[in-house]
């Protein structure tokens, strides 16, 4: 591992010249299960003991909790958790009796988190958020992991209502009572995005078999194993820092945390390896296999890290 990542960074420094446009990453947490608990009890000694499932009604400055299940991100299967802490504070231009009055129309003043697994359970990063008022969208203030230092904005859409619960309620089992289904749609803006290294003479891609460039004299084959230089992907295990202030190790290499989709004209082609480049602090290999199928001529390649995509790159294939 260590001399093939060695004559790669030979063959080629690459410089970084690709960019990617200013618009959002667009990312869709399904979410299920969810549940809203508030707290309508005062007897301490009946939080979060009560078996069977309970029901509650929103009333002014009572705190809650609203919980549920990360089932899929873009479509595609995931875990997680979302939560989000409120105080309810339900205003109102027209208040009823009991409501707090405003000039606005809003629902509550919470804090919203969703922690995202991949499909294997492994963390990939949490997002975060405040919301209050009317508008249907809410800041993203920050994250973690592969989400470090995103902003932008997210909206909830509503399947099924989350249900309603009681803090008496025994939290270990909303699986089992279930909830409500809504999704959460961000519009990101991350701080660093996948994309492939680029030298004078194009992406910085090697075939795997002598570690020569892939070029126009040398292209690539369908069912090849190639070589990808690349940056803007990420932590990686075991320390997941999102800023790195050491050089990625050679003994053992680091794995990137996050998951690593890379396609050959649309067409998803098999990750075989994703690791921090030895003595770099934002330099990764990944090692993918051309789609069989790919018809010869230029075909467009993209890398995409914890569902977000980075540029389109050519490559000639044959």
């Amino acid at each position: 591992m260590n001399r093939i990542l060695t004559a790669v960074a030979l063959t080629s420094a690459g410089v970084l010249t690709a960019q990617m446009p200013e618009q959002p990453v667009v990312i869709t947490l399904e979410i299920e299960n969810a549940v809203l608990y508030r707290g309508n009890s005062f007897d301490i000694s009946r939080i979060a003991k009560v078996q069977p499932p309970t029901t509650s009604v929103n009333i002014s400055f009572l705190p809650g909790v609203n919980a549920g299940d990360i089932v899929s991100v873009n479509g595609k299967a995931a875990r997680g958790t979302f939560f989000n802490t409120f105080v309810a504070l339900p205003f109102r231009a027209n208040p009823a009796p009991g409501q707090p009055i405003a000039d606005i129309d809003g629902t509550a003043d919470f804090h919203c988190v969703w922690h995202v697994l991949a499909a294997d359970g492994t963390y990939v990063g949490t997002i975060q958020d405040n919301g209050s008022g009317p508008s249907p969208e809410h800041v993203v203030t920050g994250g973690a992991g592969a989400f470090f230092g995103v902003t932008g904005v997210h909206r909830t859409e509503t399947i099924v209502a989350s249900r309603g619960a009681l803090t008496e309620e025994d939290p270990a089992n909303r699986r089992v009572h279930g909830g409500g289904k809504f999704r959460s749609v961000f519009h990101l803006y991350p701080r660093f995005r996948p994309q492939l290294d680029m030298t004078p003479a194009g992406p910085a891609i090697f075939h795997a078999e002598d570690f020569t460039p892939v070029t126009a004299a040398n292209p690539a084959r369908a069912g090849e194993t190639l070589i990808a230089r690349a940056t803007g992907l990420g932590p990686t295990r075991s320390n997941l820092q999102s800023i790195r202030a050491t050089p990625f190790k050679a003994d053992p290499v680091e794995m990137v945390n996050s998951p690593i989709e890379v396609t050959v004209n649309g067409k998803e082609a098999e990750v075989i390896n994703k690791v921090g480049w030895p003595g770099r602090y934002d330099l990764y290999r990944v090692d993918f296999r051309v789609p069989a199928g790919i018809p010869p001529g230029m075909a467009t390649i993209q890398l995409t890290a914890a569902w977000i995509p980075g540029p389109e790159a050519k490559i000639p294939v044959q």
